[in-house]
Formats: structure tokens, sequence, C-alpha cells
């Protein structure tokens, strides 16, 4: 570590009496209210927006480490009014210099790498929602992603590289997956063609189509300090290329544990797969959590990690919002020298040929 980095460390801990926890946001289930608030973190008065015991978050969301009583924070620590963690006085934390409030920090935006792995199986095109003419499940996806006002796609296509690829099955192709060229900054474009293409065929072969993509990126690793994230959205129960339409119990399960353990490798790889159920997840019993679980390195049985299940159009936006707004996580800058630990979106190439 330089010295000016371990400067930087040494000078946080003594400037900032926060402590490290994780979101309520992405571990309580079902997740608080008011984590789907909208607050704009470069204003400013963001934090003005949420309601008390949370905070703005870079995600662009209200969050919260913690509430008064849930214990989150530990031992000699207590949980402020905006939903941080802090140290109680007295604790052996390092003194506060008293130059801290002249030092200065911003955060600014990391740039990940996600790839959007998509259900075009054909029940994706089954009605979908309780409205009088509600859209197609497909309809409510390509509109989550590429909606010209609210799509995440749109949204923060120069925030975050992505990727997309529809996957389906099919008898001498399995998995059968069609993707964007690149995965790149800017990817609206290649993106919002991939979807207008469509896909109607049977079959799901989920966890195939997970050990491909895991292999695509190994091929085509993502920029340095650039996370990689899968984010797999689907409506219904896998299949696999041997097993097609699985006929009983036995053949689903056996189904259920190729995806599981596909989330598992990919994970294991360095990366990380949030689910995301277009539907009812009730209907697909213990298998989203088991997904969410596997996907983000917790025991698949005994985990808890956060899966969305989105019933209705206006859900599935909001989800993709909230899955691929929160990777897109804060470093520490200085206003004189950036730490460099993130690249920023106009330094990367205009493609990640793949």
């Amino acid at each position: 570590m330089s010295r000016f980095l371990m400067g930087v460390v040494l000078l946080t801990a003594a400037c900032s009496s926060h402590k490290s926890a994780e979101s309520l946001c992405q571990i309580q289930i079902p997740a608080p209210a008011a984590c789907m608030t909208t607050c704009d973190p470069s204003s400013g008065t963001g934090d003005a927006l949420c309601p008390s015991g949370f905070h703005c978050a870079s995600s662009g969301k209200c969050d919260a480490q913690c509430t008064p009583t849930g214990g989150q924070c530990g031992s000699g620590n207590s949980c402020s009014n905006d939903g941080f963690c802090q140290q109680d006085p007295g604790d052996d934390s390092p003194p506060i210099d008293a130059d801290c409030p002249a030092v200065h920090f911003t955060a600014t935006k990391t740039t990940p790498t996600v790839e959007l792995l998509l259900d075009f199986s054909f029940s994706m095109k089954q009605k979908y929602g309780s409205d009088p003419n509600p859209p197609t499940r497909y309809q409510a996806l390509k509109s989550a992603l590429i909606d010209p006002t609210s799509g995440v796609v749109t949204k923060l296509q120069n925030a975050v590289v992505f990727g997309a690829a529809g996957y389906t099955g099919s008898t001498g192709d399995c998995p059968h997956l069609d993707p964007t060229p690149d995965r790149k900054i800017g990817n609206f474009d290649e993106i919002k063609a991939l979807l207008d293409r469509g896909g109607a065929i049977d079959n799901t072969p989920t966890g195939e189509s997970i050990d491909k993509i895991r292999l695509d990126f190994a091929a085509h690793p993502p920029m340095a300090n650039s996370p990689a994230i899968i984010v797999l959205a689907t409506d219904g129960l896998p299949d696999t290329c041997a097993v097609e339409n699985p006929s009983n119990p036995t053949q689903q399960n056996a189904a259920n544990a190729v995806a599981v353990k596909a989330a598992q490798d990919a994970y294991t790889a360095g990366i990380k797969l949030f689910f995301l159920f277009v539907g009812d997840a009730n209907q697909a019993g213990t298998h989203p959590q088991r997904m969410a679980n596997a996907g983000v390195g917790k025991d698949p049985v005994t985990g808890n990690a956060p899966f969305y299940a989105a019933n209705s159009p206006a859900d599935l936006t909001a989800a993709f919002n909230t899955i691929v707004g929160g990777v897109v996580s804060c470093d520490l800058t200085s206003p004189v020298r950036s730490i460099p630990t993130a690249r920023r979106a106009a330094s990367w190439p205009s493609t990640a040929t793949r």
C-alpha cells in the first residue's frame, strides 16, 4: 500500500465515526418501504428526502445500516438518527484530530460490469399484472430495461458497463444465448436491438446459461476494479439441456440443483449473481432463496440473502433499478488527489469485445 493511500485510510478512520455494516435494504426481507424512496446523493440535501432513520445512499435510494433497537452495529456502537452505525464515546477508536473538519472527502461511484441474463422462453409471453389490458412479461421486462424515462439501462448506461443475453434452449443448441456484441459503457442501442429481436423458444436451461456467461467473463474479463455482476431475470423454475420440461419432482429438484451450482461457481470465479423472479415467487418454493444465497457466496439452504420478486410491471422496474443501482458503489477521494481504486467512465474504451 502506498504511503499516500495508507495515510488516507488512517485519516478516514480518525475522522469518521461511521462503522461498516450491511445495508438493511439488501439483507432484510421484505426490505423496508423507505428503501424504494428516491433521493439525490449529489445535492447535499438528499437525506432530507428520506424518512427518519434513513440516509441518502449513493444508489439514489434511501438506505440504513441499522435501527435503534436492532442490534446490527455490535458492542460499543449505536445507530444514528440517519441509520448509520457509529462508535459510542469512550471506546478504543482513534482520537479525532482537531484538523478533521478541514479535510473533505467526496464519494465517487465505481463502474460495475453488469451482464443482464434474461429469460427468453415462451412463458415470458404470458400476460403480466392485473391491469385491464396487461402487457406480457416480456413487454414488461423490455420496458423495465429500456423505457425512455424509467428504464434501468436508460438511466445508468453511462455509469455501468452493460451487456445482455437472452437465453433459451432448443434441440441441438442448448443453451442458446443471444447476446449483445459487447459489454460497454453507453450500450443502450445494442441492448435495445436485442430486446427488439426478442425470442419465444421453449425451455429454460438456467444453470447451463449461467455457466456460459461465467466462461465468457473469463475470456473477456472486466477492466480493473470493475466488479463483475450477473443479474438473472426469469419467470419460472429451470430445466436443463438434458431434461427439458421436468415432469416430476425428482427431475425438477435436479434442474434446480444445476442452477444453484452454476450460481456458486460464478461466485467462486468472482462474479456475484442477483436473482429476480418475474412473477409470484411463492410458486417456485425455496428455489429463489437458494439462488440468491448461492449468488453471493452464502449457504444455499441457510443463507438469508435478498432475492427480488416482481408481481407487476411497476415492481419489475423498481427491482431492476434497486439491484443495478445498488451495485454502483462508492469510493472516497480527496479534493487534492484521487485514491486510485476505480477508473472513471470516461476513461473506459468504447467497447469490451467478446
